[in-house]
């Protein structure tokens, strides 16, 4: 019998859905690789939906931003409005801001998509920035991850620079002054200043070519690298596999939860389409960047109460809290022919690039100081890394702060106080609010953590109170089951490491700071409940030993 006659039979569909599906499964070898990504597990929490509200809000960015681009006309030349508004009939102004004019009041639904492409932006940054302060607070970076943090923190600025260029395109008198203070940004760079807005500008601010300029930015450029920053995310989140939260069966050589397909493939798909209303009834109830209201751009008023969108507001605010001049220092300076505009140069600059910098190089950081080269794929509980949390709370408050003082004129007329006492208060917290704040947070996550070590070993308090027939009063305690008493003690917490002298036996300067910063990181730390002392205070016997053994073994 020949070898052909034994060879089975190809696989022929029965439907036209299978042959076509079968058709091109033979050509692509899709089936593979829906099969193993199908297969792919997730973890199941709630804090892991900013991530997927984030590309959600993306996606719906792409689908409104192609309907705006049919209509939109990024020209700067000069017209006469003669739309659907009336107060502005007949008033001078660009091609641009009168056709954001004709997408809100003359386009069948262009208002409409016009709120839905800018909440969904909104949206997506705030949601990139809470995701990352997920990742930041419960360790999520670490190794094998350092990489895709650095993605995400990216993508958070392409967000930002998104958000921005889109702000800018509709020419209206707000854009056009969020677009003035970033000529001044640049101009107060020495010596290349005034080149580089003459080539962004097309001349002299501003211009007739950055709208045009900025709008190829905003839906081809800055999209694409979205995109590709996405890519390379998901892509390094399938290799390393998901991160969990600690709990029983979990540790660094599984995940626990649910296959991708069907299972989280539907949640998904629900979960897009409740992002998608929930943006839908914000567009549709509340007004964002009415344009109409604030009229054409013209470089002579400027208008009070105006804010940029938030994600911009913190550079604004560094603006305003800069003060002109220290005693009888002037903070603008001649040097060897050229001005040194300080009050604008330091403030635009230095705390984005202090704020980035430790954002994009802590995951080094933390490894320097720790020494600790493994993998983890198992989250801490935030009270658990408390010189972290302290850190991320001080750096989320300088934020804060930078980002209230854009408003800071709003803030005096509304409470009827001082601007100059608002911006005073402003500047002492910019400085002493994140000092308070990570004493606060490490005071706070350290008591946390005392009290899980008394809950793990006395039990939870039931506010019984019961005499004892010596006549001694106490409290009874309700013992934990295994699953909470595993959060509680289930958590590595490092201990500080001291300077170790290299092969030639010397303590190095870099040694040296690194001890110092490990003091400083884990001198104050609470140690888990060990399971002999679980033994001690619950004499359970043999039995709890081995459980809570079990539950802090699965954490290394």
């Amino acid at each position: 019998m020949s070898a052909a006659s034994t060879a089975e039979p190809a696989f022929v569909a029965k439907t036209k859905a299978g042959r076509f599906t079968d058709f091109v499964d033979s050509r692509v070898g899709g089936s593979g690789i829906l099969r193993e990504f199908g297969r792919k597990v997730f973890p199941d929490h709630w804090s892991f939906m900013f991530g997927e509200v984030a590309l959600y809000s993306f996606v719906i960015l792409l689908l409104s931003g192609t309907f705006l681009t049919f209509f939109f006309d990024p020209s700067m030349a000069e017209t006469h409005y003669d739309g659907g508004y009336v107060p502005l009939k007949g008033v001078e102004m660009s091609v641009a801001y009168s056709s954001s004019l004709n997408i809100s009041f003359d386009v069948r639904g262009g208002l409409f998509m016009r709120q839905v492409h800018h909440w969904s932006a909104l949206l997506f940054v705030a949601s990139i920035a809470v995701h990352m302060l997920r990742v930041f607070f419960t360790g999520a970076f670490r190794r094998p991850r350092e990489m895709n943090w650095v993605v995400g923190g990216v993508l958070l600025i392409l967000a930002m620079a998104a958000g921005f260029t889109g702000y800018s395109l509709p020419d209206d008198l707000l854009s056009g002054n969020g677009l003035r203070i970033i000529d001044g940004v640049i101009k107060s760079i020495p010596v290349i200043g005034t080149y580089i807005s003459f080539f962004l500008f097309g001349g002299e601010f501003p211009g007739t070519a950055i709208i045009s300029r900025l709008y190829m930015l905003h839906i081809l450029l800055v999209p694409a690298l979205i995109l590709l920053m996405i890519v390379l995310h998901l892509f390094m989140v399938v290799v390393h596999k998901h991160t969990q939260y600690p709990g029983p069966g979990r540790n660094d050589n599984n995940v626990v939860g649910y296959p991708l397909g069907p299972v989280y493939a539907a949640k998904a798909g629900g979960f897009f389409f409740i992002v998608f209303g929930v943006i839908a009834l914000m567009a549709a109830f509340f007004t964002i960047n009415p344009i109409w209201n604030y009229g054409p751009y013209d470089p002579s008023p400027v208008s009070a109460g105006t804010q940029p969108d938030w994600y911009i507001g913190f550079v604004d605010g560094a603006l305003r809290l800069m003060p002109g001049t220290f005693g009888d220092w002037h903070v603008e300076q001649v040097f060897f022919g050229q001005v040194f505009t300080f009050n604008v140069l330091l403030p635009a600059l230095v705390p984005a690039g202090i704020l980035f910098t430790v954002m994009f190089t802590y995951p080094w950081i933390e490894r320097w100081v720790t020494k600790d080269d493994r993998e983890h794929h198992v989250l801490d509980r935030p009270r658990n890394a408390p010189t972290r949390t302290g850190i991320g709370v001080a750096g989320f408050i300088w934020y804060c702060v930078m980002w209230a003082a854009a408003g800071s004129d709003l803030i005096a007329t509304h409470f009827h106080v001082s601007l100059n006492d608002v911006t005073y208060w402003l500047r002492a917290l910019f400085f002493i609010g994140p000092v308070i704040g990570f004493i606060v947070a490490k005071r706070v996550a350290l008591a946390l953590q005392r009290k899980d070590r008394e809950i793990a070993l006395h039990g939870r308090e039931t506010g019984r109170i019961v005499r004892l027939p010596h006549g001694e009063f106490i409290e009874v305690h309700a013992p934990l089951d295994e699953y909470k008493r595993y959060k509680l003690v289930g958590f590595e917490s490092p201990e500080v490491l001291p300077a170790v002298p290299n092969e030639h036996g010397v303590v190095t300067r870099k040694e040296k700071r690194r001890a110092a910063l490990s003091r400083w990181f884990f001198e104050d730390r609470v140690a888990p409940a060990t399971p002999a002392e679980l033994e001690a205070a619950h004499g359970h016997g043999h039995a709890a030993v081995e459980s809570a053994e079990e539950a802090k073994s699965l954490t290394h």
